[in-house]
């Protein structure tokens, strides 16, 4: 399988690897039998669906593998509803998040606000990290939930989890981890109470996602139906997408070591290619596959457009098209001018370190263009 997106994009470098991973070889081989030939529901108790079922099992235990072991695991169709269903299901109380969050937690929070529901958004410091200053006088007894990313998708700084983990649990609170972009690659701190990942940011398929919640922790359900995922999310599960994710959380675990020492040299590679530009977010406590920069003066959306064979991005592509700059860059305290000039490049098991040259060529050389009259 061409990891550049087929024949017709032969010759694109991908560097998006925070908006998705390309699929893991691996990963497809599991899922096409389950696609093909053994298609039988899951949930139904004859053989065909005993066996589905068991695929499903076995996926849940791998993806265990890498999250603390008093908890359970639900399926979902993506880390979108894994937030949801821990956002919207803890009982009533104050609810605290930061203002660099992902949208999937800033825009279900600001919908509880709107019916009511008293919140909290902390501050970051120009480095992206949340200030625990902030933290420690927002978190207080009457805090129902505490949510925080682990590695930020837009500038891959580290969020001190088990910092705030402990400020939440001191206060009464239970804390929720987003760990899409960290799952694999950054160790999960043991004290996180509910856990959101994405199969397809691990190189696994998109449309499933899982959520994991700590023993003892009780929610609501988001979801009515058949009672499926022990009466949290109900419908029919895909035991295709769950063997998916399975494998690619198998994966993560397996090849651990050697993904993150191709992703620390890249990165080295890469900070010597971009010279002339600032790094957006703390330069150590960041996963280093995510490298966001800015160069004054530059016009982000027409770099874009000018390196047509280099696939980054301008920030979260759930955001993209928007018109608006970054939330995220503007937390960090730059102007509009400056979030508008920067650019996300993402890179990781698949990258190699010739098309990062290739690419930082096209991208300096178009950059020093945007200078250059037309």
């Amino acid at each position: 399988m061409d990891r550049h997106g087929g024949a017709c994009a032969a010759m694109t470098i991908y560097l998006d690897y925070q908006a998705t991973t390309p699929l893991a070889p691996e990963v497809f081989d599991v899922m096409a039998p389950l696609l093909r030939d053994q298609f039988a529901n899951p949930h139904s108790a004859h053989r065909p669906g005993r066996a589905a079922a068991a695929q499903v099992e076995a996926a849940r235990e791998q993806v265990m593998r890498l999250l603390p072991d008093d908890g359970r695991l639900l399926f979902t169709s993506g880390a979108t509803e894994a937030l949801n269903i821990a956002i919207q299901g803890v009982g009533d109380g104050r609810i605290v998040t930061i203002a660099t969050e992902h949208a999937a937690v800033l825009d279900t929070v600001e919908a509880l606000g709107r019916k009511g529901r008293d919140l909290a958004v902390l501050p970051v410091g120009p480095d992206g990290l949340v200030d625990m200053d902030a933290a420690r006088q927002a978190i207080t007894p009457g805090v129902a939930l505490v949510a925080a990313m682990l590695v930020n998708n837009e500038i891959g700084v580290i969020q001190p989890v088990e910092a705030l983990a402990a400020l939440a649990h001191a206060a009464g609170a239970s804390f929720l981890c987003d760990a899409v972009q960290g799952y694999g690659r950054v160790p999960i701190p043991p004290a996180c109470d509910m856990i959101a990942i994405s199969g397809h940011k691990i190189h696994g398929p998109k449309g499933v996602g899982a959520l994991w919640i700590r023993d003892g922790v009780t929610l609501r359900p988001l979801l009515h139906g058949g009672g499926q995922e022990g009466g949290l999310r109900s419908g029919t599960l895909s035991p295709a997408l769950c063997a998916g994710l399975g494998m690619a959380a198998r994966l993560m675990r397996e090849r651990a070591g050697s993904d993150q020492a191709h992703v620390e040299s890249l990165w080295e590679l890469a900070r010597g290619l971009f010279l002339d530009w600032t790094l957006n977010g703390d330069a150590d406590r960041r996963y280093r596959g995510n490298l966001n920069l800015r160069r004054d003066g530059l016009d982000g959306a027409r770099l874009l457009s000018d390196c047509r064979n280099v696939a980054f991005s301008l920030g979260s592509a759930c955001a993209s098209g928007s018109g608006r700059p970054s939330h995220v860059l503007r937390a960090l305290g730059l102007s509009d001018g400056q979030a508008r000039g920067s650019v996300r490049i993402g890179f990781g098991r698949y990258t190699t370190p010739a098309e990062l040259e290739d690419a930082a060529q096209a991208i300096n050389k178009a950059a020093a263009m945007q200078g250059t009259p037309r």
